[in-house]
């Protein structure tokens, strides 16, 4: 059997919604002795399960090589067999004229051909309508494909449904006033294989000037980071955008860069994310197939499992 390491260490965290807690003398089953003290506070977080964490400081690490203990996971329990589905609507409706982006065009919303000009092509009695919509691909809610951010990667045709379509869901719930994201908030949760949605309560202010405001809450790099490394298959949020669209951000996009260029499509501007328990739901946010566009909107919702 191969070498197998626990640190031992002292930590103090610090939660975002106030208060915090001390531990000494730690032990924690590690990959190896080369685990960074950032890497050992992620694994610590998730370990005792703790949620809404600002802070862990870890001192006084030892490293110690005997077998592991076994570590306790926050996993998703599985809904009873039988019973009825329920869906939940997680996209905003595109309406003509509706705002999106602060700036941005909106879309017009027309007929091509009317009910009443339709008559001349059928029998008595039949008749049919035929809509027009002019819009750009960020419109309402949304999917990001890779080919949004590089030249080189996958569009909407590329992009498979084992990405976009009935993914076990999690629910990261982000404490109220939090602007960013991180490591430290996301390490309770078992991201891997699943969509992972922000829920961060931003889309209250959806078409009005607030939504566009400096302190919308995103996700940071390093946190996109983590979910990359945790194998993320999508990741969603009910802000207007992933990144940071502040001034000081300088235009920088970090997540988008990182969770792109690893193939993990990004779905902005959810809504209704309070209806969903924190796991126990599929989640399907599947455009159409166009060749050559990395962006576009999609019909986002979720399958609740039977209860």
């Amino acid at each position: 059997m191969d070498n197998q390491w626990r640190a031992q260490f002292d930590a103090e965290v610090t939660f975002a919604n106030g208060g915090g807690l001390r531990t000494d003398g730690f032990r924690l089953d590690v990959p190896g002795p080369d685990i960074t003290d950032d890497e050992l506070a992620a694994l610590f977080v998730r370990h005792l399960g703790l949620l809404m964490v600002a802070e862990v400081r870890i001192t006084g690490r030892t490293m110690i090589e005997e077998p592991h203990k076994g570590g306790r996971g926050v996993a998703a329990r599985p809904g009873p067999e039988g019973g009825s589905r329920r869906l939940v609507e997680l996209s905003h409706v595109v309406t003509d004229g509706m705002t999106t982006l602060p700036g941005w065009p909106a879309p017009r919303i027309t007929e091509w051909l009317t009910r009443e000009a339709s008559r001349a092509n059928y029998a008595p009695g039949t008749e049919f309508q035929v809509g027009r919509i002019d819009m750009i691909a960020n419109t309402g809610t949304y999917v990001d494909t890779p080919a949004h951010r590089f030249a080189d990667g996958a569009d909407l045709a590329a992009t498979g449904l084992e990405r976009l379509a009935d993914l076990p869901g999690v629910v990261v719930r982000v404490p109220a006033g939090t602007r960013a994201v991180d490591r430290l908030l996301l390490a309770p949760y078992e991201v891997a294989g699943h969509a992972v949605l922000l829920h961060t309560g931003w889309s209250a202010h959806f078409g009005t000037d607030r939504y566009g405001a400096p302190e919308a809450p995103y996700l940071t790099g390093d946190g996109a980071r983590a979910l990359v490394d945790a194998g993320a298959a999508l990741v969603g949020i009910d802000s207007i955008n992933i990144d940071d669209m502040s001034p000081a951000a300088a235009g920088e996009r970090p997540a988008h860069s990182a969770l792109l260029a690893a193939g993990v499509p990004v779905v902005e501007h959810l809504t209704n994310l309070d209806a969903l328990p924190p796991t126990g739901f599929r989640f399907t946010a599947a455009p159409p197939m166009v060749a050559g566009m990395g962006t576009f909107p999609v019909r986002a919702f979720a399958v609740l499992d039977p209860t």
